[in-house]
């Protein structure tokens, strides 16, 4: 057989059996470069394990590693003599936030951290702030006509209305209802709240309304969800203005994957405990601070500015039955009860530029006349109607 040699891993055959020789003499660190480990066939006085190859090159299993081991990375430089082997670091030796900080570095790796809750900011309240109220609910089912609250958090923050992000500290409320009926199988699956939690339990209304005062917003991660449910049991949050972080935000344009919660904080590198409302309003605060993009403004800022235009809700009324195929493509909903396709629109300049496509796309240039439903901070996402007109097309 003729030889053949591996430089890096040190192999060498010739017709002599063939051997695997690893030396294991103790590697020494080079400044700002982490020490590794060579497997070499030189000959050194320091211990060198033998292992016989097989013909087919099937190497022996090896024993367990020692739990207070970790692997070390084999490489071999260009002079294999001259090279400072090490042993493996022991695990105690390194923290969580050292080996995660290590891993980093690699590009086929990337760490997720657990959040943890921010309950005071950099910064002193000034007469910039706006006072916003993070909002979450947990509930025995999916209708706010029949199903009841069972976990409402709050979280309280002052707001630099130039930057759009928190300052001072942060007040918090998170309580359990009794609802009075069972919590479903699959809620309390969701949740983890089961029947005994909440049984006796209710919710703290004078800390609540200590909380609401003064509040000039409402922010939640699908508030079309959670405004029905919280307006139902707690009246007074119907006078607040409120934003929806879900639809509010085009996550979609600002380079997300997903405008789910959890995936967005899963993008910004965090996990956290979901389902559970404290913990989902501490997410969601987490994930408004950030830049959405190089250069522009945070999510909490966008959804500042969004509570000063109207939205719209508009319908195809009297839409040719051959259009909706168009107007499903374009995303807009079938409403079964009106029997009429209809859309929802941010601001002005979106409802105008709609009514012209309607005009052209759907109704082909002729005459129409559509209904809308106009909506402020006031009444969106509520269960309660808008200004309600019609427009010419």
């Amino acid at each position: 057989m003729s030889l053949l040699e591996n430089r890096q891993l040190g192999l060498c055959f010739d017709d002599s059996p063939p051997v695997v020789t690893f030396d294991t003499r103790a590697p020494r660190a080079r400044r700002g470069k982490p020490a590794t480990a060579v497997a070499s066939p030189v000959a050194s006085a320091a211990p060198v394990v033998e292992l016989p190859l097989k013909p087919a090159l099937e190497l022996p299993l090896a024993a367990p590693r020692e739990p207070d081991a970790v692997a070390i990375e084999i490489a071999v430089p260009d002079d294999p003599s001259a090279a400072s082997p090490i042993t493996p670091a022991p695990l105690s030796s390194l923290t969580p936030a050292q080996m995660a900080e290590a891993l980093e570095q690699h590009p086929d790796f990337r760490v997720l951290r657990r959040l943890v809750p921010s309950l005071h900011f950099p910064g002193e309240v000034s007469e910039r702030v706006m006072k916003v109220l993070v909002l979450d609910t947990e509930t025995t089912g999916l209708n706010s006509s029949r199903d009841k609250l069972v976990e409402l958090a709050l979280l309280r923050v002052h707001v630099d209305l130039l930057t759009g992000k928190p300052v001072g500290a942060v007040d918090v409320y998170d309580g359990l209802e009794d609802p009075g009926i069972p919590m479903t199988a699959e809620s309390s699956a969701v949740t983890g709240i089961s029947d005994e939690m909440l049984r006796g339990q209710s919710l703290d209304e004078a800390r609540i309304a200590e909380l609401i005062e003064g509040v000039d917003l409402v922010v939640a991660h699908n508030a079309g969800f959670d405004r029905p449910f919280v307006e139902a049991r707690l009246p007074q949050f119907a006078q607040l203005r409120w934003a929806c972080s879900f639809a509010d935000i085009d996550w979609k344009a600002e380079g997300r994957s997903s405008s789910k919660l959890s995936a967005l904080a899963l993008e910004l590198g965090m996990f956290y405990d979901a389902h559970r409302a404290e913990m989902d309003c501490h997410a969601l605060l987490a994930v408004l601070l950030p830049a959405l993009r190089e250069g522009a403004r945070n999510g909490m800022a966008q959804l500042l500015a969004s509570i000063e235009a109207p939205s719209f809700k508009l319908q195809a009324s009297a839409a040719p039955f051959d259009a909706k195929d168009v107007l499903k493509a374009r995303a807009y909903r079938w409403d079964a009860a009106a029997k009429v396709w209809h859309t929802r629109l941010s601001g002005e300049a979106a409802f105008e530029a709609e009514c012209q496509w309607l005009r052209s796309a759907v109704y082909g240039g002729r005459a129409a006349k559509v209904q809308y439903e106009r909506l402020d901070a006031l009444v969106k996402y509520s269960a309660r109607p808008g200004q309600q007109g019609w427009r010419e097309l």
